[in-house]
């Protein structure tokens, strides 16, 4: 659970744009990387109502493959008014299965290129124009540096990506600077959006702070704010795992006030550009689904 309540007022309608739910109910793959522990939708909505979030986009985890049983459930317990999915595909998903899972709440398809993708970089040009005839986007998690080689086909695909976790970018100058300049160059395509999420993954300053991210934020809120949305990344699946210290959600809230006291700047990046991106109904809803 969060330690505390944000630290700036949540404009109403706020979504929390990048979570996962891993529910026992749904077993993981046998040869999954990581076996995080349960993180429902119940536990979740507890995180919600403390951060003063009403939308969610339930992001397809590795350690399901494409199984997308377990997120669909969860969009179908928030209810489509207030969640969305990003799913995991084979390559050669079908226009009847990506029509089926548009009606259950999916808008776009993961490509994670840091844990063991089940979609690899080579199927997306066949796959993107599927998905573009229903208004998807490409959502892919690697390292800056993957990013960087990638760039160039991502540019052609007719369909808009979306990167993880603030591209994975540790800084803009020095090691990072060539791979800075390809994420930019993605964004000034005017079709690639970045989510402000899991700052606590590539900091070396760390909590509760994480003050060295502050410089590779402030750079892509200069470059692209009408194309970043922010998320939590709950339940933080690498630190479940143990692989590093859990985060406080309240805390990854709040990194939006340091990096930017503008509260039109904060309505833009929880409100308005989730609605744009993952075509939520403009009425906010604070009523919880049954």
């Amino acid at each position: 659970m969060p330690s505390e309540p944000p630290s700036f007022a949540v404009p109403p309608g706020a979504c929390d744009s990048h979570i996962h739910i891993n529910d026992p109910r749904f077993p993981y793959l046998p040869d999954a990387e990581l076996k995080p522990p349960p993180a429902t939708v119940a536990q979740y909505r507890q995180v919600q109502a403390k951060l003063a979030l009403e939308r969610v986009v339930i992001v397809q985890p590795s350690s399901y493959g494409t199984d997308n049983r377990c997120t669909l459930d969860a969009v179908r317990q928030f209810g489509q008014a207030r969640a969305r999915a990003v799913v995991v595909v084979a390559p050669d998903a079908s226009p009847a299965l990506l029509r089926e899972l548009h009606e259950q709440g999916a808008r776009g398809v993961r490509l994670n290129l840091a844990r063991g993708a089940a979609l690899g970089s080579a199927a997306i040009a066949d796959l993107a124009p599927r998905l573009a005839d229903l208004g998807w986007h490409i959502q892919v998690h690697a390292r800056a540096e993957v990013i960087a080689d990638l760039a160039p086909m991502l540019r052609r695909q007719p369909v808009p990506v979306v990167l993880d976790h603030l591209a994975r970018l540790r800084r803009i100058d020095g090691d990072d600077a060539a791979a800075y300049a390809a994420v930019r160059g993605l964004l000034d395509t005017g079709r690639a959006w970045i989510k402000l999420s899991g700052a606590y993954l590539d900091s070396q300053s760390g909590p509760p702070g994480y003050a060295d991210r502050a410089p590779v934020a402030r750079a892509l809120l200069g470059a692209a704010p009408e194309r970043l949305v922010w998320g939590t990344d709950w339940p933080h699946p690498s630190a479940s795992a143990g692989e590093r210290p859990m985060p406080d959600a309240a805390r990854l809230l709040g990194l939006l006030a340091d990096w930017s006291p503008d509260a039109a700047l904060h309505r833009r990046l929880l409100v308005d550009n989730p609605l744009a991106l993952y075509g939520f109904d403009p009425q906010p809803s604070r009523t919880t689904p049954t």
